[in-house]
């Protein structure tokens, strides 16, 4: 753990959303309806890099990033701040081992995900947290002075 953030602090939020970070969107879609498009878009306006995750996009070039089947595939010269998750809660095990493996210091989970056991493990792993929070929602709020 950094410092003394626990999950949801709000200085965690304010740090991973304050300055433009590189953000791997797991659970990415190119379906402008998806919520993963459209908190992309948001993340994207706010000035972050936004690198997308899934494997049926196979390499794709999306708003000029090549998205990756997972985040193990994201090559180490492309260091991710954190994750952003987009995946039922059965998945959710299965991406925080990928973000462990890969060296990635912090994960958020969006919204009504379930298996909030897999964040717990994910902190106690030592990664930063983010449990139940929409990216795109904690951005607007920012920006906003709230």
């Amino acid at each position: 753990m950094h410092g003394r953030e626990k999950m949801n602090d709000a200085a965690l939020i304010r740090g991973l959303l304050s300055t433009p970070h590189t953000i791997a969107v797991v659970g990415y879609s190119t379906d402008p309806a998806r919520p993963s498009n459209s908190v992309s878009r948001t993340l994207r306006a706010a000035g972050h890099r936004v690198i997308p995750v899934n494997p049926l996009l196979r390499g794709a070039l999306i708003e000029g990033e090549r998205s990756y089947d997972r985040l193990t595939d994201i090559p180490t010269s492309t260091p991710v701040d954190f994750v952003d998750v987009f995946r039922r809660g059965e998945f959710l095990d299965a991406v925080v081992d990928d973000a462990l493996a890969s060296g990635i210091g912090a994960i958020w989970f969006q919204l009504d995900l379930g298996n909030v056991a897999a964040a717990r493990r994910a902190e106690a792993a030592g990664l930063r947290v983010v449990w139940d929070r929409c990216t795109a929602i904690e951005q607007r709020r920012l920006a906003q002075g709230r």
